[in-house]
């Protein structure tokens, strides 16, 4: 089928390749026009401004955005309706918050516009492997586009999750538990690490993953990260930024009553890795010495 698509990152650049490798004719553009024609050139149809991507699509219309959450969406969104018509279908692909998507719904609802959140997980590797895609939105707005869902996504990798805010939802939720699993890997490679053995840490990765409980892909990227950068990862900066899914992930648990430790440890741990040096920390040295009298380390 034919579909617009407005995002050639990382992710969008090779979520377009997909698409293009299985026969869809996909009309591509980019804020930055060289990666467009770099796109076109495997395939998919340029166009260099919004009006032009609609201009080249098909009634009824349907329109992939795939750009950073938040203001960058809203704003291409805002843009995509001054060109779209009752009946057209906009995709949001990114990483946006469930809130948002319930509100966009009920607003294009009322111009006679669908609206569907795709939760997509797979980052780099989504070419080779395919797409995690949890979908939410209305079914006579989602049964059309499975098409380009299945297209992307691996076998079974495409589910129709529920209504509007329900696949942004789904997504929010995995990659909170997301954060879990890397803390915990993390934290079990730094005891290892510090450990009195000379220990292999690709080596220990690559066997976990043969019948461990413990196996994962992200186990499996663990070793490749520590076959490329040495295992004291000692060209790495322990900065650890987050997309705000963690965030709201603690936050819905906050709100249903819902206990999650784990999660909101990992969410605060990143936070930590931010502060080169903690006054948190130097509050828990001044207090030790205080009261103890224990020794304390001045620049």
């Amino acid at each position: 089928m034919r579909i617009g698509f407005i995002g050639l990152g990382r992710m969008g650049a090779n979520m377009v390749r997909r698409l293009v490798r299985d026969g869809h004719e996909v009309v591509v553009y980019n804020r930055t026009p060289e990666k467009t024609t770099e796109i076109a050139g495997e395939g998919a149809t340029a166009s260099y401004s919004i009006a032009e991507l609609v201009s080249k699509l098909e009634k009824p219309r349907a329109v992939w955005v795939m750009v950073p959450a938040g203001d960058a969406t809203e704003a291409q969104i805002t843009e995509l309706l001054e060109h779209l018509e009752p009946g057209d279908t906009i995709i949001d692909g990114g990483n946006t918050n469930f809130h948002d998507d319930v509100r966009r719904h009920t607003e294009l609802a009322a111009k006679g516009i669908h609206y569907v959140d795709a939760g997509t997980s797979g980052g780099i590797w989504g070419l080779q492997v395919g797409y995690c895609l949890m979908v939410g939105g209305d079914a006579e707005a989602v049964t059309p586009l499975e098409p380009i869902f299945t297209s992307l996504a691996p076998k079974d990798g495409y589910l129709h999750i529920g209504g509007p805010g329900s696949g942004h939802y789904v997504k929010m939720v995995h990659n909170g538990i997301e954060y879990g699993l890397m803390q915990a890997y993390a934290e079990g490679f730094e005891i290892m690490h510090a450990s009195d053995y000379d220990l292999d840490l690709a080596a220990i990765s690559e066997l976990w993953m043969q019948g461990s409980v413990v196996r994962s892909w992200l186990l499996e990227l663990a070793g490749r990260a520590f076959r490329a950068n040495g295992p004291d990862l000692e060209h790495l900066k322990g900065f650890v930024a987050d997309s705000g899914e963690g965030r709201w992930t603690v936050q819905e648990a906050i709100d249903h009553d819902v206990p999650a430790p784990v999660i909101t440890l990992s969410l605060l741990t990143r936070f930590r890795s931010r502060q080169d040096d903690s006054y948190g920390a130097k509050v828990l040295a001044a207090l030790r010495n205080e009261f103890g009298g224990h020794a304390v380390k001045t620049d």
